[in-house]
């Protein structure tokens, strides 16, 4: 079953850490695909570059946020 497009005139995202394998972007980028913003703020702690420091971890899912951006 298709399900409902939602509307926002503001989403703010914080604390997604791409990069990172504790990152649930597939949960971000199922918002994304169905929300209609006018404007869409990434506050912080967007990319984990710390933890990409220590091993590289970039699944094609967390290109797919930017993608869906």
């Amino acid at each position: 079953m298709p399900q409902a497009r939602l509307n926002a005139r503001t989403l703010f995202i914080s604390d997604v850490h791409l990069g990172s394998k504790d990152c649930k972007a597939e949960f971000l980028l199922h918002l994304l695909k169905r929300i209609d913003v006018e404007r869409l703020y990434l506050v912080g702690d967007i990319v984990d570059f710390w933890a990409m420091k220590k091993q590289m971890f970039w699944p094609a899912e967390h290109h797919q946020v930017f993608s869906n951006c």
